[in-house]
């Protein structure tokens, strides 16, 4: 990139400046990670439009971190955010108004030009990927009061006993008194995600219609749309990207739990997907490509070590074929592969989806046999057994 062009996206895009970074604090914005060097002093050229930054402070020799702290926030051209590193609560500080304009004064007048690395532009693009409906609105709306969001202010979340590595790992650090912030310790402080009810309950409905009505989420869907968003379909797949970002990126365990549950809502509906809502399902499929097909790549080798420490990404309790995730695909792909009329696009990006989990992770979904109208797997041990019984026996 010549000088010049180098200069124009520096003053058109945002920069965020963060002082008295410790050495090997990883910081990261978007998809990308870095671990800081001695001269490390933020981050300049970040387009237009939502980012997540997040970071982890580090031991002084750079060998354990402490759980990730991180925000989302609407980059602008010109724009300068500044943040101070505290060393006894091991986290960066908002400035005052009047600091902050008097660095945003020397940011834009080049002074910190050398100390700030560049935002990566090839990045860009698989970022949008991931956060193409978020918009200003979506993170004032979400956002947990501070804008931190941090798996220590979720107490309760992490409190259940640890199953996997990564969770015994994340145990030991928040049990440690080095990782928990005095201003925390009686401070909860959540996301403000929208309430998804498990059960619909309708007075004056018998069971037989409660069942079906329960079955099939997409009434469920319909009334979210209406009562929550106001018919803007757009606004639940932002918080989809929202709370699988702040999972993913941010270790929110709140976040993934969110993410967990619009996925149930969305994959539950069986009429929606055909009659009222092609084109959402069309969208949010594409949305769950790419957050996979991003996820997925812990899998790769050649993935860099800062951002597999920075990550989450996915746990292999989450990979297995006995996962939340695989018996919804399951029976996803069954009603949309198998349906006789089905819209083109909804159809190409499922099988892409398909193909994605089959060749990333070896997924196999077995053609389902139907026994009575109950679909159940070739070879499931609790199907019913049929017998060619007798021509004279009905």
């Amino acid at each position: 990139m010549d000088s010049e062009t180098s200069l124009e996206l520096v003053r058109k895009g945002t920069t965020l400046l963060l002082l008295d970074v410790p050495q090997f604090t990883l910081i990261a914005i978007d998809t990308q990670v870095f671990c800081a060097g001695p001269n490390c002093k933020g981050i300049k050229m970040i387009p237009q439009g939502p980012h997540f930054f997040y970071y982890s402070p580090s031991s002084r020799d750079g060998n354990e971190f402490s759980p990730i702290v991180g925000f989302f926030f609407e980059a602008s051209p010109s724009k300068v955010l500044a943040r101070k590193w505290n060393p006894e609560e091991e986290r960066f500080i908002k400035l005052s108004e009047e600091e902050e304009e008097r660095y945003a004064q020397a940011v834009r007048s080049l002074e910190f030009d050398r100390e700030l690395g560049p935002y990566a532009l090839d990045h860009f693009k698989e970022w949008k990927s991931l956060s193409n409906y978020i918009t200003q609105s979506t993170i004032e709306r979400i956002q947990p009061i501070g804008g931190e969001i941090t798996i220590v202010s979720e107490p309760e979340m992490s409190g259940n006993s640890p199953k996997t590595a990564k969770e015994k790992t994340l145990a030991e650090q928040l049990s440690s008194s080095r990782f928990t912030r005095s201003s925390d310790k009686n401070q909860k402080v959540h996301c403000y995600y929208t309430s998804v009810p498990r059960l619909i309950k309708h007075k004056g409905m018998c069971a037989n219609e409660l069942t079906c009505l329960n079955l099939d989420k997409t009434q469920l869907l319909e009334e979210l749309l209406i009562k929550e968003f106001g018919g803007a379909e757009d606004l639940l797949l932002a918080e989809l990207q929202f709370a699988f970002i702040a999972f993913l990126m941010g270790q929110s365990l709140e976040s993934f739990l969110q993410w967990k549950t619009l996925l149930t809502l969305f994959f539950g509906c069986t009429e929606a997907p055909f009659r009222t809502r092609s084109k959402l399902f069309t969208k949010f499929i594409k949305v769950i490509y790419y957050q996979l097909k991003f996820g997925l790549q812990e899998n790769k080798k050649d993935i860099d070590v800062e951002r597999k420490s920075a990550s989450v990404l996915f746990d292999e309790s989450w990979l297995s074929a006995d996962s939340f995730m695989h018996h919804l695909c399951k029976d996803f792909f069954q009603l949309i592969l198998e349906a006789p009329v089905v819209d083109g696009d909804l159809l190409s990006w499922t099988r892409k989806v398909k193909e994605l989990l089959e060749t990333a992770l070896g997924w196999s979904f077995q053609q389902l046999e139907t026994v009575d109208g109950i679909y159940f797997d070739e070879g499931d041990e609790f199907a019913p057994v049929v017998e060619m019984l007798e021509d004279h026996v009905q």
